[in-house]
């Protein structure tokens, strides 16, 4: 058991590192070629994102919501879903979560309203997830082409919100709504750029993933309907309140998400609050394998990716998109290989 255990962790490292080094590479002759150093480039990338306390936990303050993002995508998967509306997911926690901050102040207590804004963000992300899979259940809309059309739609409501009945007095701005009042900003130690607040919530969740995930029954009947969902009906499941179960529990992940961008980093609702981080959050778990084990670490790679590309226009004026550039070398290597391995399958 062990030694199974050990090959398929040697393989998943050994996986890991053949996308990235393909990535990698491919980027590096994009950077020769246009008479850039790679190693320059990764040099003040890793200064970026971990060569002091306030760049680190710069670096924690995105690994954050990428992590609930994967983990919450860790369950749609597992039931054979894509959830690709897991973006307008996190925004409306954002915006559910905002819209119960914004109440009348003195009416109820700075830290149960801040409760009541996490509550409203899981409650909002999985409602709008929920919404998608309901759309697969009763409408036979795909929930890949259901999750993009409800992203549309809450970008569209933010942005309503912003320029309209939230906007700034005076102003209707890309900046955002008003920032809230300092009573209701998640506490950050001083030389943070992260809430522990946000920690603590974030690796709770993902080992409440993981075990449910791998030590319940709801765990084995998500991993029956992703796998056939038309036999696991012969064992007493239900496939569509299981995938809807899962929509659920991965919108509302998302959501918390969105509630944590508004009241600890940001403060304030804006128009990007999800940062494209659920969309990253599917390539992290397809670069896990669709296993909890690696996501933590694949997650806390790409921050560092996200958060060292802010050095790149300071020191080398490089735009700091290149970090994007080289994410999606990842997608397109992991693709490779994904083809790769099920062409010699067939063979």
């Amino acid at each position: 058991m062990k030694t199974t255990l050990y090959q398929t962790a040697i393989k998943r490292v050994a996986r890991f590192t053949i996308i990235t080094g393909l990535a990698f590479g491919a980027v590096s002759l994009l950077l020769f070629a246009l008479h850039l150093s790679p190693l320059s480039i990764a040099h003040e990338m890793t200064t970026g994102a971990v060569s002091n306390w306030m760049r680190i936990s710069h670096m924690l303050s995105i690994w954050a919501p990428l992590l609930l993002c994967s983990s919450g995508l860790l369950f749609t998967f597992r039931a054979g879903l894509w959830n690709i509306g897991i973006e307008g997911q996190m925004v409306m926690g954002a915006i559910c979560a905002t819209a119960i901050l914004r109440l009348p102040e003195n009416t109820i207590p700075p830290s149960l309203l801040l409760l009541l804004a996490m509550t409203g963000g899981l409650l909002g992300g999985g409602i709008w997830g929920l919404f998608a899979g309901i759309l697969k259940n009763r409408g036979g809309v795909n929930e890949i082409f259901g999750g993009l059309g409800l992203n549309f739609v809450a970008q569209g409501i933010i942005l309503w919100l912003i320029f309209g009945p939230w906007k700034r007095a005076g102003i209707a701005s890309m900046s955002g709504t008003n920032l809230l009042p300092r009573v209701l900003w998640l506490h950050s130690p001083p030389g943070w750029r992260v809430t522990p607040v946000a920690l603590t919530l974030t690796c709770l969740a993902f080992i409440l993933t993981a075990l449910i995930l791998s030590n319940t029954r709801f765990g084995l009947q998500l991993k029956a309907v992703g796998k056939n969902a038309l036999a696991s009906r012969l064992f007493g499941i239900h496939p569509e309140f299981v995938g809807l179960a899962a929509m659920m529990l991965g919108g509302g992940l998302a959501g918390l998400a969105g509630c944590l961008q508004v009241v600890g980093v940001y403060h304030r609702l804006i128009p990007a609050i999800s940062s494209g981080y659920g969309y990253l959050g599917l390539l992290i778990v397809m670069l896990a394998g669709y296993r909890a084990a690696s996501v933590p670490f694949i997650a806390l790679f790409f921050a560092c990716l996200a958060a060292g590309s802010i050095q790149l226009p300071i020191v080398l004026q490089i735009d700091s998109s290149l970090s994007g550039v080289i994410q999606g070398a990842c997608v397109l290597s992991a693709l490779l290989l994904h083809g790769l391995q099920k062409k010699r399958n067939e063979q």
